[in-house]
């Protein structure tokens, strides 16, 4: 099965020495491609018009967007060399 690498959490809360979370579940926030396929999401959004959105789907529904959202993700994570 191939894992899908996610970047790791994109705004952790460190815990430092002699800090505990008081009852509180650690909190590492959102991964970092969840993050990337949000901005992409904004922009593909901002501009319904693109030329780019959904042109090589050809599937301008909430669920090709969104799909079309982390394959940029994913090429942002390849950018990095983390995917």
């Amino acid at each position: 099965m191939n894992e899908i690498k996610d970047g790791g959490p994109a705004f952790p809360i460190p815990l430092h020495e002699g800090q505990s979370y008081q009852g509180h579940a650690p909190c590492d926030g959102i991964t970092v491609r969840d993050y990337f396929a949000a901005e992409a999401l904004v922009g593909m959004l901002a501009y319904p018009g693109c030329e780019s959105r959904g042109s090589h789907h050809n599937n301008n529904t909430p669920d090709g967007v969104a799909a079309m959202a982390y394959e940029y993700a994913d090429a942002m994570l390849r950018a990095r060399g983390e995917a």
